[in-house]
């Protein structure tokens, strides 16, 4: 039988001028998580801005879309038609999100791809305007970068369709050796 793991939870008791802790509860905690995960290179680190200086470095029309989950008027993004060979970063912080050859017609109005590089983007639950959607964001700033549709039948390995925002993207070609 294998052994299990407990982590003890303390809480902070202050008597007098000492401070000790006490164990509140032990918790079994699960085999996966015993010990810490191992660091996956090709993840985003964490970037972390004020307020004021997203502002100063995004364009207003960026900030409310990134900074602010906006969305762009459908139709008018710079990257909806557009199919050269590279890569799609964030606007935001340059982090690589999607590759070009993930980018297909969804004919939505909005650049559309069926899988982000591994760990480049979080989903969330969005329960605004009465629905619920999947947004996305960048895992290194946490920038808007619009929603993922499921089990619309595209022709993709997925079945998945990522509607992003191309103003929460910057393309860089890929150079041909």
């Amino acid at each position: 039988m294998p052994k299990r793991m407990l982590v003890a939870v303390y809480l902070r008791a202050y008597k007098s001028s000492r401070s000790r802790l006490q164990p509140l509860i032990h918790l079994p905690v699960p085999r996966q998580f015993a010990s810490p995960p191992k660091l996956n290179r090709n993840m985003a680190t964490k970037v972390e801005k004020t307020e004021d200086e997203w502002r100063a470095m995004l364009s207003p029309e960026q900030f409310r879309i990134i900074r602010q989950k906006g969305t762009e008027r459908a139709g008018t993004g710079e990257y909806d038609k557009f199919y050269e060979e590279g890569v799609y970063d964030c606007a935001g912080c340059g982090t690589a999100l999607y590759k070009s050859t993930t980018k297909f017609n969804s004919g939505c109005g909005w650049p559309a791809f069926f899988d982000a590089i591994p760990g480049a983007v979080t989903r969330h639950t969005d329960k605004s305007w009465g629905m619920e959607r999947i947004e996305i964001v960048c895992t290194a700033c946490g920038g808007h970068l619009g929603h993922v549709f499921k089990g619309e039948k595209y022709d993709t390995p997925t079945d998945e369709r990522h509607c992003v925002n191309s103003v929460s993207l910057k393309f860089k070609e890929e150079k041909s050796q």
